[in-house]
């Protein structure tokens, strides 16, 4: 079968990948010159099976408001936005009663457990070479607070299988040994050692050689500008190359997948979170972090890779805005110099934005629409890299009609219905 996938990000690019395993015969469109030049090209570098919550969570009303008027907050929201920002933020408040919030986060875990299971299977299968380590993330806790409100996320974490250690202050540095340095700082934490890490960019420009290798075929520096349906099917796309046609075809498109559903009569509530990350070279080895370490009170992920560190984390609610905002940088500036001031030559520091593409309910949305032959695979958020490999395995299984290994309900488009 012909499929088509709209996005070369890390999830359009794994979709490719498994499709093409499945014996498809699959061509890759995309607007930018190569692979994961977009959300996918700076993220944080963490693979965090563990941590995937989704952000519509008991309490996070109230926090909102109070991290709105904080200096280094880690949500802030752009006063004049479009009214599509004020129904996905009424969709998202609905999502945070704690009932909704276990069923979204367990939908969550279903994936990323899976997810895990599909990298590992890759890794063994290609030679892959991206950075990566598997030394686990460590969630730090600057308050007793903090500790106690992780409680339901460790019960979560234990239904799911997921593995964890609870840590107090001499934990964390056995696990990140600079932390010894700014010990007074911190009062516990939360590891998750199958988690891991790694360059998202040079995974995707590797795993695009392969699926060339396979014979998907790229074409790269493609505008998609319509899909055409007729009889409730798809019948081709429209691009700045002319017309395409296939079998299959998939959305990919992170947060532009949801633009252009919409002339389709799909509404799909996927919206643009920005955030912002910043790459230094490492300037101590010893005083940098080993894995991930994740400041709970910014939100703020920091991550090592082989002579670098990337800094990610804020959440801008400011549409399709890639402009770097100062008090933004400034944040993650400040968490990476106050947990490992010595870590990495800050004067070096890059600077990036990208668009997380966010549901209200934190849940990628995979599978099948309303159009026989048209499936979506987007909305994964910050957690794109973490869900990819098994988002994609399960797509590609159910656009080939087979069974699938894990339970694929609520996942789809569907759940939005009424």
């Amino acid at each position: 079968m012909e499929v088509i996938v709209l996005g070369s990000g890390v999830v359009g690019l794994t979709s490719a990948w498994y499709l093409a395993k499945a014996g498809h015969d699959v061509t890759v469109v995309d607007r930018q010159p190569r692979s994961a030049e977009e959300t996918s090209f700076a993220n944080a570098g963490q693979i965090s099976y563990g941590y995937s919550s989704p952000w519509a969570a008991p309490g996070i009303p109230v926090k909102a408001m109070k991290w709105l008027m904080q200096k280094h907050a880690p949500l802030k929201v752009k006063p004049s936005v479009s009214p599509e920002l004020y129904l996905w933020a009424a969709k998202m408040l609905a999502n945070c009663s704690p009932d909704k919030y276990q069923v979204n986060k367990a939908r969550m875990l279903r994936i990323a457990n899976y997810s895990r299971e599909c990298l590992i299977d890759l890794r063994r299968e290609q030679d892959l070479h991206y950075e990566g380590r598997q030394k686990g993330t460590l969630q730090v806790f600057r308050t007793h607070a903090q500790v106690e409100a992780v409680a339901k996320d460790i019960q979560v974490l234990a239904e799911s299988g997921t593995r964890f250690e609870e840590l107090d202050v001499a934990g964390c540095i056995a696990a990140e040994p600079a932390l010894a340095k700014v010990k007074e700082k911190i009062v516990g934490g939360l590891r998750l050692p199958d988690d891991e890490t790694g360059d998202c960019y040079l995974f995707c420009q590797q795993l695009t050689e392969l699926a060339q290798q396979v014979g998907v075929r790229f074409l790269f520096e493609t505008q998609v500008t319509s899909l055409n349906q007729q009889h409730g099917k798809i019948t081709s796309i429209s691009t700045s190359a002319g017309e395409l046609k296939a079998d299959a075809y998939v959305v990919a498109l992170g947060s532009y997948s949801a633009s252009l559903l919409a002339p389709l009569g799909m509404s799909l509530p996927v919206y643009p979170v920005k955030g912002y990350s910043l790459t230094m070279p490492i300037a101590d080895a010893d005083g940098a972090p080993v894995s991930t370490v994740m400041d709970e009170t910014y939100k703020v992920a920091m991550t090592r890779f082989e002579d670098r560190i990337r800094v990610a984390g804020t959440a801008e609610l400011a549409g399709y805005d890639f402009s770097l905002a100062e008090k933004r940088k400034a944040t993650i500036s400040m968490v990476i110099q106050d947990l490992f001031p010595n870590g990495g030559d800050i004067a070096q520091a890059e600077y990036w934005s990208g668009l997380r593409p966010m549901t209200p309910d934190g849940t990628p949305v995979i599978g099948k629409t309303t159009y026989s032959n048209l499936f979506t695979n987007t909305g994964h958020g910050t957690l794109g890299w973490t869900m990819a490999c098994g988002s994609a395995r399960l797509l590609a299984d159910i656009v080939s009609g087979q069974d699938t290994d894990i339970d694929p309900s609520g996942l789809d488009v569907f759940r939005y219905a009424g």
